[in-house]
């Protein structure tokens, strides 16, 4: 159910004279600080990825996906690249390579021309606006005649499509940071309204409201227009956790009322031949006691006439007019509507989460008696074939199902690899080998181990909140956030917004570990699985919904010297603690929300250019050594610090970017920057992304 580990193939393919080396190993190797949320920052870190074999008793083949450090990577590369040039005439080598790049474009151009060959590093086929269809549409004579192209040609800068192309973010991309807008917003007004007025009363109930309202004032609603049929970006099957969400994203434009419709305002030229009012989307959540859900065919009960007080009772006549009409039009129109189905859900702060279902038409309505003697309109809804199957009638789809217990899992091949130091098990899952077999060649561990050659830096001085902090204006610890708390209440603690740095209550602290701002000590609270994945490796992914903010986990390790790993040459799971790095915006590292009181020193200024310490999980680690790269992760990185102040040695923690339904995989951004590896060759490694994302870069390397 789970599988962890990179995404890339062994294959070294010659393009033009220079060869790409494609790795699948697990390349894990990440700066601290990599964001989702932040556009996802890239490091000019540099990775070097090595075959390797993971040796198992009936099988040795099945290669280990491992990270690598930056830093290393960057000292090989530089060390490879030295030696070569040392090959080279010194006059010709300049020449020798612009032949080369020059060829490669040439290459990439008869094979996109002609069709005969796979572009390497490119997973999709060229589509309007794509380098690849203007150099198919604008050849002359075997020669481009588009001008970006022929510039490029001319520089020789063909290495990928994305060297070429500036490619706008996709619909998926829009969505998801619009709903991060949204959650941004909701979780300052949780803040807000968790600490009392002046007045002492108690803040909004209604927080995400106010939050849709702060949107609508930056103009932040993704479609604010409202429109008939799909909504770019969100599929069937997709989960919003409010019905406020719909309204971020503009799928269904009211938090309340449950048909959706375009009024007589939309009367114009790129509508005409409609009458209005026309019904967009309707939401089934059980309002209405003569609602008929039988999930592919729907019979709907018109708006109004209810009392609103959550027994669904009619106390009066519906009238034909507004959203009624609207379905009625729809019919008469053959104009789809969106459906969307409420259920009970412990996880949403509104007790309900909302499915897409599809696209429904209209196909007949009538006016009848209702249950309590009120006259009720009826809308049968029949839904559109062609769309994702539904499994059952409470529109689960099939993406899988949470099991109950250990022995419902298919695949499983180890009941927890912790070996019970989690308070929660971690299975894992082997659906892809045959024989299946479990991770191996390493030692779990859930606390950071210190190596000999690092002195940790005393405790700071904490807090003298007692029991639990509650006033930012008073906690010391509070005052190091911007004299704010990083964290709300809800759902257990969750991490408002990604930051610079994020400043814990420590062991000298006055409070006790039920303390807001401890958040992150507290180990997991997720079921989570590794599970393997036919060419990523092993992976992981949560059997429970995760809420956006929430710390998943902290990755753990040997913390050591960075200058120690030199010898090491085949450990691809080093995390370098550049949290100093992100904080000054280092290295091409986007800044986050500055509002922090960062002690400095001295020693800080050496850390500059390189993280003077890391994270080796190689040997020893915890379950995020399994967690995979995406181009489009639902998970950030997060520097915290809780016991001591120095940032270079900061705690590196994994917090979900996203609301995460149950047994999505788990990723983030390593944040590698593209043709900065080579090889004892002189030439640039390159390495596949399999990751699978709408924006996927289509290489890590």
């Amino acid at each position: 159910m789970v599988v962890p580990s990179l995404h890339c193939m062994n294959n070294t393919v010659a393009n033009g004279g220079v060869d790409q080396e494609l790795t699948t190993d697990n390349q894990h190797s990440m700066a601290s600080g990599g964001s989702s949320m932040d556009n996802r920052r890239k490091s000019k870190s540099s990775v070097k990825s090595e075959k390797k074999t993971l040796k198992v008793e009936s099988d040795d083949t099945h290669p280990v996906e491992r990270r690598s450090s930056a830093r290393i990577q960057k000292l090989k590369s530089e060390k490879a690249s030295s030696v070569y040039r040392l090959e080279e005439s010194p006059n010709s080598r300049p020449e020798q390579c612009s032949r080369k790049k020059t060829k490669v474009y040439q290459r990439r151009k008869a094979n996109t021309h002609e069709g005969s060959e796979e572009v390497v590093g490119e997973a999709v086929s060229p589509t309007e606006g794509s380098s690849e269809a203007m150099d198919s549409d604008c050849v002359e004579n075997g020669e481009s005649t588009n001008p970006v192209l022929m510039e490029v040609a001319a520089n020789g800068i063909v290495n990928d499509v994305s060297t070429t192309n500036v490619v706008e973010k996709s619909v998926y991309a829009k969505v998801k940071e619009t709903l991060r807008t949204f959650n941004k917003y909701y979780l300052h007004f949780v803040q807000k309204g968790d600490a009392p007025e002046k007045d002492g009363r108690q803040g909004s109930r209604r927080p995400d409201l106010k939050a849709i309202s702060k949107m609508m004032e930056t103009n932040a609603i993704l479609y604010p227009e409202k429109r008939f049929g799909p909504i770019p970006g969100v599929d069937v099957g997709h989960q919003f956790f409010s019905r406020a969400e719909m309204v971020a994203v503009g799928f269904h434009s009211h938090w309340l009322n449950g048909i959706d419709y375009m009024g007589q305002s939309y009367n114009r030229r790129e509508y005409s031949g409609y009458t209005f009012p026309l019904a967009v989307a309707i939401v089934l959540s059980g309002q209405y006691e003569d609602d008929l859900d039988n999930s592919e065919d729907v019979v709907y009960t018109g708006q109004g006439g209810n009392n609103l007080l959550g027994n669904k009772r009619q106390v009066q006549d519906q009238v034909m007019e507004r959203g009624n009409l609207a379905l009625k039009n729809c019919m008469e129109q053959c104009v789809p509507v969106r459906v969307i189905r409420g259920h009970k859900s412990a996880n949403s702060y509104v007790g309900k989460v909302y499915t897409y279902d599809g696209l429904y038409k209209v196909v007949q309505y009538w006016a009848e008696k209702g249950v309590s003697g009120f006259t009720v309109f009826k809308y049968r809804l029949k839904r559109l074939e062609g769309q994702p199957i539904l499994t059952t009638n409470q529109v689960q789809y099939a993406r899988g199902r949470v099991p109950n217990s250990i022995s419902e899992i298919r695949g499983l091949v180890c009941e927890d690899i912790s070996g019970g130091q989690e308070d929660i098990p971690i299975p894992a899952t082997n659906l892809v080998d045959d024989p299946p077999f479990a991770p191996t060649g390493f030692t779990y561990c859930n606390s950071i181990k210190v190596s000999k050659s690092v002195k940790l830096p005393s405790n700071a001085i904490g807090c003298n909140c007692k029991g639990t902090c509650t006033d930012p204006r008073t906690c010391s610890c509070a005052m190091l956030n911007g004299s704010d708390f990083p964290y709300v209440h809800r759902d257990g603690g969750r991490l408002i917004e990604a930051k610079d740095v994020v400043f814990e209550c420590g062991p000298k602290c006055g409070c006790g570990p039920g303390c807001l701002n401890r958040t992150s000590q507290r180990g997991l609270k997720y079921r989570l699985e590794v599970f393997r994945t036919p060419k990523k490796g092993w992976a992981v992914r949560s059997w429970d919904y995760i809420p956006s903010g929430a710390p998943i986990c902290e990755y753990k390790g040997i913390l050591m010297r960075t200058d120690e790993l030199d010898n090491v040459s085949d450990n691809n799971y080093i995390f370098d603690i550049d949290c100093l790095q992100t904080m000054r915006g280092l290295d091409g590292r986007e800044r986050r929300f500055r509002d922090v009181s960062m002690p400095t020193s001295t020693d800080d200024q050496k850390s500059e250019s390189v993280p003077e310490f890391c994270i080796d999980a190689g040997s020893t680690g915890n379950v995020a050594r399994f967690i995979n790269h995406s181009c489009e992760p639902n998970l950030f990185v997060q520097c915290v610090l809780s016991s001591h102040h120095d940032a270079k040695l900061a705690r590196v923690m994994l917090f979900a970017a996203d609301n995460i339904p149950p047994l999505q995989e788990l990723t983030y951004d390593y944040g590698y920057t593209l043709d900065s590896v080579m090889g004892p060759d002189g030439k640039i490694k390159q390495m596949l992304c399999f990751c699978g994302a709408a924006d996927c870069r289509k290489r890590l390397l």
